[in-house]
C-alpha cells in the first residue's frame, strides 16, 4: 500500500510548487505582499519576516520567538492576558519528559515578547493547552492534566492527572487540542493509535481504559476511547465519546458546528452526533462526516519554497499535514473572513484559507484564490502547526520551526543517522497576522476581564470577538452568581446581538437556571442558528415538559434546512403520533438528503421502523428513495423480529397487477443485508415459505434473486413441501432453454439443501460450454460440501478454470484448514500461481490462526531475504526510460485501478489516492509498488473481524462510528459491521498491497506507469 503523508506536528519536509514559484516572486505581485531581500540561510527570527508572502490587506509580526521559545505547538492566552505556550521538545523519539508550559510577557509594550518563565516542566509529548479554572488543561499523552499555580510564584505546584488512558502512539495521532465548546464541553481531538514496527518499544503502547482517577468507577471508556474523540466536564466526571475522530486539532463555528481535520483532508465536517446514533442498535451507520472542501481531499496547495528538502515517502503539492484547523471568530478581519477557517500545512511551508459558505445541512469550504495560499514562506523550516485567535481579533501562528519533522519511522535510515533529526529543537516562533494598520499587542499581563464584575462579563457574552465570549461564558460558569440569572434570560430572550442571545441561552444551560419560558422565545429567534440551538436545548426539558413539544412542531415548517435536520434528531427523542408526522414530513421534504434519511432513522427502532409504509406508500423510482427502502429493510432484518420480517417479506412477493416491481428487490436485499449480519434467531417458518414459493412463481427475476438473498440468510429448514420445492428447483437448473440467470437462481436454491444429493449434476455444471452464470453458481454450491471433493475438483481442473471461476475457487479454499493445506500444497507445486492469490487472501493466509499454516503461508507467499532488492535493482532502468502518459494509463487500469484512483474519475478508492503521489520522487514511488511492505499509510492498516456467527472478514476499516464500522475490500467493496456483531477485531500488521505486483509488468511499463501518477494534471 503507498505510504501516505502523517500530520503534524510530526510531518515532513516540503518542497516547492514549480508552477507558483516564479509568479509569486516575479515582478507585478498583485494580491499578495512580499518581503524579500535577506539571505537564505539566514534562519534567525528578525529574518523569519523577509520569507514571506501574505494576503494583500493583511500584516504579519513576530510576537516571540527563541530562546524564549521553542518548538511551540500550541498556545493560550488567559483571561489576565497571560500567555502560555506548551514546548514538545520530544519529538521524534525523547520521551524523558523534557516537554514544558511557558509563560511569556511583553514587559515593555512594544508588542514582542521578552520574558520567559517555565510554568510547568517534566511533560512528555504535550499536545495542547487550555485555560480551566485557575489553572491550565494540558494534554500530555497517556494523560490529561490539571496544572495550576496556587501559590502565586509563576510555577504549577499542582499537577492533577484529570483523565488518564489514551495511547502514546506516534505523536501526531496522540490525543491533543482540548477545547471549551459552546455547548460547555471540553472537546479533545482524538484518533487511533498508528501501527509502529520500528519504534514500537516507544510508541507501540495502545493505551488502556479511559477514566478519571479520581473516579474510576465510573463512566470508563473502551481502550484508548476507541480511537474516536471524546467530550468531558471535570467538575461532573461526565466522559462521553464523540461519533467521530480527529487527527490534530478541531474546530466549530460561531454555532456550535464542529469542524475536524486529518492530513489529507484539511476540513471535515461532523454531520451526526453520537447521542443521536445511539438510540437506535439496528440502524448501521458508518458514516458520520463529509467533506467540506470543494476543491477535494488532499487538495493542492500552492508553496514558495526555496531549496526545499524531502523525505522518503513526502507527498508534494498536495495537502497532505494539514493541522491545527481554526475557525475564525474574530471579528476584526475583513468581512469575507467572518466565515472561513485557517489550516496549517507545514510540509508545504504555507498557512490555507477557506471561505465557507451553507449548504443545506453541511458547509462548503472553497479557496480565496484559485492558485495561491494566505500566508507562505520561502523557508523549509517554517513549519505552522497551529493557530489562535486572540483577545485583539488577530490570528496567531505557532511555527514549529525545525528541519525534519518526519517520524523516522517513515523516512530513509541515512537520514535518520545523519544526526539531524532535531535541527531546529532550539528554535520556535509565534506570528500575530493582523488587518493592515492594527495597533500592537496591548494585552500581555493587561486585560482585566479576570477582574471583571458578573455584570461586566454578561456584557462581554455579545461582544464580536469569541474569545471574549467563551472566556466570559466559562467565568460565569466558573462564578454561578445566582442574581445575574435574571438579566441573563432578559438577555437570552432581548438582547440586541445574536451572539449575546445565543451564549446566554448555553450559559443559563451550563447554570442549571435555563428555564422553559426563555426556550419557548428563542425556538422563535429570527436568527436560523439560535432556533437550531434552542431546539438542541429543548432536548433537557421534553422529559419533564412533554407541552414543549407542541411548540418544536411548528418548527416542521421552517425555511433553513439546518434548522429542520436538528428538529428531526431532536423529535427522534419523543413517541407521540404528532412527533412521529413530523418526523415522516420532515423526511419527505428533504429526502434526497442521505444524512436527513439517517437523522430519521436513528429514532429508536419502535418508531423509525415505522416509517417503511409511508415510504412504500410514496416510493417513486429515484437513488434516494431505493437507498432509504433497503436501510429500513436492514434495520428490520437485524432487528430479528419474526413477525417484521415476515409483514416485509408478505408485502414484497406480493404480485403487481402493473407489473412494476421498484421498491421489492431494495426491501428484500435490506432484508437480507441485516439477517445475515446477525446469529440467526428463530424458525422463520412463515416467511420461508413465502419466499420459496416467490423464487418459483415470481414474474420478477430481480424480486427472485432477491429472495434467494432472504433465504440464503434464514434456509429451509422450516418450509413446508421442501422436497417438493427443491425438485423444481432441480428442474430449473436442468433446464437449458432458460438463461443463465435464472438456471443459477434455481442452482442457489439447491444450495440451501443437502449438497451432497446433487453432487454429481452441479460437477457437469462446472465445465466450459456451461454459461458463467451457471457455473460459478454450480461451483460455490459445490463449495459447501465439507468433504474432499471440492478440493479434488479445484485441483483437477484448475487448468480449464477461467479467471472468474479461479477468483471464486480460491476465496472457497480458504473456507477451513483442510483445504487451506491443498491450496499450500498447489502453491508450492506450482499448479496455482502466487499472483492468483491476491493481497486479501495472502494475508489471510499469512494471519491464520493455525500457525502450521501462518508459518507455512508465510514461507510461500514472502520473499526470499535480498530478492525484494534484486527485484527493485532489475527495476532501475525504469527511471531513466522516457514514460508514455497515455501507455501508463493502461497499466494504472490493468493493475493499479482495483485498489487505487487517480482523482475522482479513476479507479476504486480502497487505498490512497494516487493523484496525490504526481510530486513525489519517481525512485519512492516505485519503492512502493515493488517492496509495499517498507511502510503501510496511515489509515490503510488490515483488520481481521470475527463475527459472532462465526464469519471472518478483513479489510480497511474506512470509517466508523459509534454503532457500526465499515470493511473495505479490494475492488472498493464495502461491508457495513454493526459493532454488536463483532466477536474479535484485530489488527493485521501486513499491508494492504501485494507483492509480485512487478510479474505483469515489464520495466517499459513500470516507466510508464511512473509518467502517468506524476502526470501535470
Amino acid at each position: 500500500m503507498l505510504k501516505k503523508n502523517l500530520c503534524v506536528p510530526v510531518v515532513n519536509v516540503c518542497l516547492y510548487h514549480p508552477r507558483i514559484l516564479p509568479l509569486l516572486l516575479g515582478a507585478g505581485l498583485m494580491v499578495f505582499a512580499c518581503h524579500s531581500g535577506a539571505p537564505a540561510d539566514d534562519r534567525s527570527p528578525e529574518n523569519a519576516l523577509s520569507t514571506f508572502t501574505l494576503q494583500e490587506g493583511f500584516e504579519i509580526e513576530l510576537v516571540a520567538g527563541e530562546p524564549l521559545v521553542a518548538d511551540p505547538v500550541a498556545m493560550e492566552i488567559d483571561e489576565h492576558g497571560r500567555l502560555y505556550v506548551v514546548e514538545m521538545h520530544g519529538y521524534p523519539l525523547d520521551l524523558s519528559g523534557s516537554g514544558k508550559v511557558k509563560r511569556l510577557t511583553d514587559t515593555d509594550g512594544d508588542g514582542k515578547m521578552d520574558q520567559s518563565v517555565i510554568f510547568a516542566d517534566s511533560l512528555v509529548m504535550p499536545t495542547g493547552i487550555m485555560r480551566w479554572k485557575q489553572g491550565l488543561i494540558v494534554t500530555d499523552p497517556p494523560n490529561v492534566y490539571y496544572l495550576e499555580d496556587s501559590d502565586g510564584d509563576g510555577k504549577a505546584d499542582i499537577k492533577d492527572i484529570l483523565l488518564t488512558g489514551f495511547a502514546l502512539s506516534n505523536p501526531q495521532h496522540n490525543v491533543n487540542t482540548p477545547k471549551l465548546a459552546l455547548d460547555n464541553w471540553i472537546y479533545l481531538g482524538h484518533e487511533p493509535s498508528v501501527t509502529t514496527t520500528i519504534y514500537e518499544d516507544k510508541f507501540g503502547d495502545k493505551g488502556t481504559d479511559v477514566y478519571f482517577p479520581e473516579r474510576p468507577d465510573i463512566n470508563r471508556l473502551p481502550q484508548n476511547a476507541g480511537g474516536r474523540s471524546i467530550r468531558f466536564k471535570p467538575d461532573t466526571y461526565e466522559l462521553e465519546l464523540l461519533s467521530s475522530r480527529t487527527q490534530f486539532g478541531h474546530t466549530a463555528d460561531a454555532f456550535g458546528h464542529r469542524f475536524l481535520v486529518n492530513n489529507s483532508n484539511h476540513i471535515i465536517q461532523e454531520v451526526l452526533s453520537a447521542e443521536y446514533l445511539q438510540r437506535n442498535p439496528y440502524l448501521v451507520i458508518t458514516e458520520v462526516t463529509q467533506s467540506s472542501s470543494d476543491h477535494g481531499s488532499g487538495a493542492e496547495v500552492y508553496p514558495i519554497t526555496i531549496n526545499p528538502q524531502h523525505q522518503l515517502l513526502t507527498d508534494l503539492g498536495v495537502m497532505t499535514s494539514a493541522c491545527g484547523l481554526t475557525a475564525y471568530l474574530g471579528g476584526a478581519f475583513p468581512e469575507r473572513y467572518h466565515q472561513a477557517t485557517f489550516v496549517s500545512e507545514p510540509v508545504s511551508n504555507i498557512v490555507h484559507v477557506d471561505l465557507i459558505k451553507e449548504d443545506g445541512t453541511g458547509f462548503i469550504a472553497s479557496r480565496e484564490h484559485p492558485d495561491k495560499e494566505f500566508l507562505a514562506s520561502t523557508d523549509a523550516w517554517f513549519r505552522p502547526v497551529n493557530a489562535y485567535v486572540g483577545p485583539d481579533g488577530a490570528l496567531y501562528i505557532v511555527d514549529y520551526y525545525r528541519q525534519i519533522i518526519e517520524h523516522p519511522e517513515w523516512m530513509a535510515e541515512e537520514v535518520v543517522q545523519s544526526g539531524a533529526l532535531y535541527n531546529g529543537t532550539d528554535k520556535g516562533r509565534i506570528y500575530r497576522i493582523s488587518s493592515k494598520g492594527s495597533q500592537p499587542i496591548a494585552w500581555s499581563d493587561k486585560l482585566k476581564l479576570g477582574n471583571a464584575s458578573p455584570e461586566e462579563l454578561m456584557g462581554y457574552l455579545s461582544h464580536e470577538n469569541a474569545w471574549w465570549r467563551m472566556n466570559a461564558q466559562r467565568l460565569l460558569l466558573d462564578q454561578q452568581p445566582p442574581a445575574l440569572i435574571p438579566a441573563l434570560k432578559e438577555l437570552a430572550v432581548s438582547g440586541e446581538d445574536p451572539m449575546g442571545r445565543l451564549h446566554a441561552l448555553w450559559t443559563l444551560q451550563g447554570m442549571d437556571a435555563l428555564d422553559q419560558q426563555t426556550l419557548s422565545h428563542s425556538l422563535k429567534d429570527p436568527v436560523p442558528g439560535i432556533r437550531e440551538n434552542a431546539i438542541k436545548l429543548s432536548e433537557f426539558f421534553l422529559a419533564s415538559s412533554p407541552e414543549l413539544t407542541d411548540l418544536l412542531l411548528t418548527l416542521k415548517d421552517d425555511p433553513d434546512p439546518k434548522v429542520r435536520f436538528q428538529l428531526i434528531q431532536t423529535l427522534g427523542y419523543v413517541e407521540s403520533e404528532p412527533a412521529f408526522l413530523a418526523r415522516e414530513e420532515l423526511l419527505f421534504r428533504d429526502i434526497d438528503d442521505k444524512w436527513v434519511q439517517l437523522a430519521a432513522l436513528s429514532a429508536p427502532f419502535s418508531e423509525s421502523s415505522r416509517l417503511i409504509t409511508p415510504v412504500l406508500d410514496q416510493y417513486t423510482a429515484t437513488p434516494a428513495y431505493n437507498s432509504l427502502v433497503q436501510k429500513l429493510a436492514s434495520m428490520v432484518g437485524s432487528s430479528m423480529d419474526e413477525q417484521a420480517i415476515f409483514t416485509m417479506v408478505h408485502r414484497a412477493v406480493q404480485s403487481n397487477t402493473q407489473n412494476e416491481y421498484n421498491w421489492q428487490p431494495a426491501l428484500l436485499r435490506g432484508l437480507a443485508e441485516g439477517i445475515k449480519s446477525k446469529k440467526l434467531e428463530g424458525a422463520h417458518e412463515a416467511a420461508a415459505g413465502l419466499l420459496a414459493s416467490s423464487v418459483f412463481d415470481h414474474p420478477s427475476p430481480e424480486v427472485k434473486a432477491a429472495a434467494i438473498q432472504v433465504l440464503e440468510g434464514i434456509g429451509l429448514e422450516h418450509v413446508e413441501r421442501k422436497n417438493e420445492a427443491l425438485s423444481k428447483a432441480k428442474a430449473i437448473a436442468q433446464n437449458q432453454s432458460l438463461s443463465g440467470e435464472e438456471r443459477s437462481i434455481g442452482i442457489r436454491f439447491l444450495a440451501l439443501g443437502n449438497i451432497a444429493e446433487y453432487q454429481d449434476m452441479l460437477v457437469e455444471m462446472v465445465e466450459v460450454m456451461e454459461p458463467l452464470p451457471v457455473q460459478l453458481a454450480a461451483f460455490r454450491a459445490l463449495s459447501k460440501s465439507e468433504d474432499s471433493s471440492f478440493s479434488k475438483l479445484v485441483i483437477d481442473r484448475w487448468e480449464s478454470f477461467t479467471p472468474e471461476l479461479r477468483d471464486a475457487a480460491v476465496s472457497a479454499m480458504m473456507m477451513n484448514g483442510e483445504r487451506i493445506t491443498v491450496l499450500l500444497t498447489a502453491l508450492e507445486d506450482g499448479l496455482i500461481q502466487k499472483a492468483t492469490i491476491g493481497w486479501r487472501r495472502s494475508v489471510g493466509l499469512m494471519a491464520n490462526k493455525d500457525e502450521t499454516l501462518r508459518v507455512r503461508a508465510r514461507a510461500i507467499l514472502t520473499r526470499p531475504e535480498g530478492e525484494s532488492e534484486k527485484i527493485i535493482e532489475t527495476y532501475q532502468p525504469a527511471l531513466e526510460l522516457q514514460g508514455t502518459i497515455d501507455e501508463g494509463a493502461v497499466v494504472f487500469r490493468k493493475n493499479c485501478a482495483i485498489c487505487h484512483q487517480m482523482g475522482e474519475e479513476q479507479g476504486i478508492a480502497f487505498g490512497p489516492d494516487l493523484s496525490s503521489l504526481k510530486n513525489r520522487r519517481p525512485a519512492s514511488i516505485m519503492m512502493d509498488i515493488l517492496n509495499p511492505n517498507l511502510s503501510i499509510a496511515d489509515g490503510y492498516d488490515l483488520w481481521e473481524v470475527e463475527l459472532q456467527n462465526g464469519e471472518l472478514h478483513q479489510g480497511l476499516i474506512s470509517s466508523e462510528t459509534p454503532t457500526a464500522i465499515n470493511l473495505r475490500n479490494a475492488g472498493g467493496i464495502d461491508r457495513n459491521i454493526s459493532r454488536t456483531n463483532i466477536k474479535t477485531l484485530k489488527l493485521v500488521e501486513m499491508s494492504a498491497m501485494p507483492t509480485g505486483l512487478e510479474q505483469g509488468i515489464s520495466v517499459q511499463e513500470m516507466a510508464d506507469l511512473l509518467a502517468y501518477i506524476r502526470k501535470a494534471e
